[in-house]
């Protein structure tokens, strides 16, 4: 299956005609139903529609200097999937909030068969997927209500991300601290013999001189 594309009709003229139907018509929905805030591209080899640095400056906490990930969407060797990391943040101590406990229970209602661990949902076609509690669940998780429940499940990692980063930046700034000084001392001592023999030379000039 395709690994690396740098555009999504790229990626998706790649597939196989049937999952490249499936995954068209499930973007039309994605897109028509999900806040204009998120930003659609290529990452990690699938779809992603991301929180923009513009709106979300600290970025992912794994790797900052890269946007928010919402939701993925891929073409995989044995299935199709829908990566729902917001439902993945709606979870505390194992146990889901509110929005993943709605989500589970529509789900269930509309007869489909929920293949989800805790974040990828896998379907092979598009009759697999409840279109309408999809299209629910974007409208009910607008970009800053997503936000919000990333912020919640992962702001003590990213605290924790930081306090780290900058404690090794003060222990790396006063090594270098230390080096400076060390090599301060050091040209320091190496002036001193050298001063030594200049006075003695002149002394011993001195008193050759006096004779």
């Amino acid at each position: 299956m395709p690994t690396q594309f740098s555009t999504v009709d790229d990626y998706l003229a790649s597939l196989p005609a049937d999952r490249r139907e499936a995954l068209v018509a499930l973007r039309k929905l994605l897109r028509r139903h999900l806040d204009r805030k998120y930003v659609e591209g290529m990452s990690y080899g699938m779809i992603w529609w991301c929180v923009p640095h513009s709106l979300y400056p600290a970025g992912y906490h794994c790797k900052p200097e890269q946007p928010l990930p919402f939701l993925g969407l891929a073409s995989q060797k044995g299935h199709m999937s829908l990566h729902l990391f917001g439902l993945y943040c709606d979870q505390l101590d194992g146990k889901p909030g509110a929005l993943l406990g709605w989500f589970e229970q529509a789900w269930k209602k509309s007869g489909k068969q929920l293949d989800m661990g805790k974040a990828c949902l896998r379907f092979k076609t598009l009759d697999d997927l409840a279109l309408d509690v999809l299209a629910e669940l974007f409208r009910r998780m607008p970009c800053d209500v997503f936000v919000a429940l990333y912020d919640r499940a992962f702001g003590a990692a990213r605290s924790a991300a930081a306090a780290s980063t900058k404690q090794a930046s003060t222990k790396q700034a006063s090594t270098k601290k230390a080096s400076a000084s060390r090599a301060s001392a050091s040209r320091a001592s190496a002036t001193k013999p050298a001063a030594k023999t200049t006075a003695a030379k002149s002394t011993a000039k001195g008193r050759r001189s006096g004779k």
